[in-house]
């Protein structure tokens, strides 16, 4: 599907029936797929023939939306997990080991954040959070010897900071690591982070990819470019022989598509994120129209955005989209054709207004959810980002009166009325 442009992928890749075939992706709703001979399954269990036997490493519906999301990314290979979290988790532990090091961009979502501060670290494993703003020689005296990777968020949840990737990127490579970046908020209509250096690319399908808030899920995405074996003494379980299966090299055997075949034959089978066959099913009908949906979210945002920036009570709004902000350059630079449609905006009276004003919202829900067809708010210092501490949250981008607004899909003149009139109550 390469030749398609990305709006037909978004419809046509990953499955195509053949004559005769379902024209929709069918579920494989089953655990186990049958053989006729012990010889035949025993070679799927080493590796040695390609094939469906055991649906927590592989199932046919899953395969068909990775690979589509694949195609959306222009990797080589992709991978579906249970959650978003789950796909970050397995992104960093398919390269570390106990004693490893990461850098991360420190404008990150609360749950990743604290899985790579604290979670990770149980096992072995540190990280370093740098300033996303920070100089190349800040961002340069953060590596060890140890360090494994670098992450960061296409664009920061709910901080929406933008990544410079060429930075980022460069700063990896030079250090002979890969640059692993979240791609949830941008999606890959809006930015396509391989051809700004990136290696490997997560997603949380929860959010635009299924776009209605109906199933949780993750993916993974290689884009084949990290060359493991130049740097092999720094990724053994990647170039050495894995006695788990009768000592293949996962490089040698399965070359650009050894990082995501390693994570599902060893993470998948040993830790069992798998996404539900009907799960994906569901996400595949929301990359359908994902094309559609995200550019209706990023108008509605802006315009959203100009509204709250221009009213009395409101003291500040951040939209990498809106012109004057920060993030405004490097937005246009990485996504010309827009961001994302969360914004974030503080009132005049604080905390204790923000609480009063999203009490006060009728249509606009508070939700522990973001980036689904439906606008939604929520308070991230009391919610998603409650876990941390002030300089926790100070380093996330996340201030004490920020509401995190993910705007729908609605009709625009709706969504400011319930602004409107939940404004008139502060």
């Amino acid at each position: 599907m390469s030749d398609y442009k990305i709006e037909t992928k978004c419809i046509q890749s990953g499955y195509q029936p053949g004559n005769g075939e379902p024209r929709v992706l069918p579920i494989y709703q089953s655990t186990t797929f049958k053989y006729d001979s012990s010889d035949q399954m025993g070679r799927l269990f080493d590796l040695e023939e390609s094939g469906y036997f055991y649906t927590r490493l592989q199932n046919p519906t899953n395969d068909a939306v990775a690979a589509k999301i694949c195609d959306l990314e222009g990797g080589v290979a992709a991978m579906l997990t249970s959650s978003g979290q789950a796909a970050s988790f397995y992104a960093i532990m398919n390269i570390v080991e106990a004693g490893d090091h990461i850098v991360c961009a420190s404008a990150l979502y609360g749950g990743t954040y604290n899985l790579y501060a604290h979670t990770i670290k149980k096992m072995g494993i540190d990280a370093t959070f740098v300033d996303p703003d920070c100089t190349e020689e800040e961002l340069d005296n953060a590596f060890r010897e140890n360090t494994k990777a670098v992450f960061g968020e296409t664009i920061a949840n709910p901080a929406l900071v933008v990544l410079d990737f060429e930075k980022f990127a460069k700063a990896a490579h030079s250090h002979g690591v890969p640059f692993i970046v979240d791609n949830t908020f941008a999606t890959p209509i809006n930015c396509r982070p391989f051809e700004w250096g990136a290696d490997i690319v997560t997603h949380s399908t929860t959010k635009y990819m299924d776009g209605h808030a109906s199933c949780v899920g993750g993916a993974i995405v290689d884009s084949g470019n990290f060359d493991w074996d130049a740097y092999a003494d720094k990724f053994p379980g990647l170039t050495t022989p894995d006695e788990t299966y009768h000592g293949i090299v996962y490089t040698k055997k399965f070359g650009k598509g050894a990082y995501i075949t390693k994570a599902t034959s060893q993470l998948m089978r040993d830790l069992g994120s798998i996404q539900a066959p009907q799960n994906a099913f569901l996400l595949n009908i929301g990359l359908e129209t994902l094309h559609l949906r995200v550019q209706r979210h990023c108008e509605n945002a802006l315009n959203a955005a100009k509204y709250l920036e221009g009213h009395e009570k409101v003291a500040w709004v951040s939209s990498p989209s809106l012109p004057g902000d920060k993030y405004y350059d490097l937005a246009k630079k990485y996504m010309p054709n827009g961001t994302c449609g969360v914004i974030t905006f503080g009132l005049k009276g604080g905390r204790d207004a923000a609480v009063r004003m999203m009490d006060s919202l009728k249509m606009i829900a508070i939700v522990t959810h973001v980036a689904d067809a439906r606008s939604c708010v929520l308070h991230p210092a009391s919610h998603t980002h409650r876990q941390m501490n002030d300089q926790e949250l100070k380093e996330a981008g996340v201030q004490p009166d920020l509401i995190r607004f993910s705007v729908g899909i609605e009709n625009i003149e709706d969504i400011i009325a319930d602004l409107s009139q939940a404004l008139e109550q502060v």
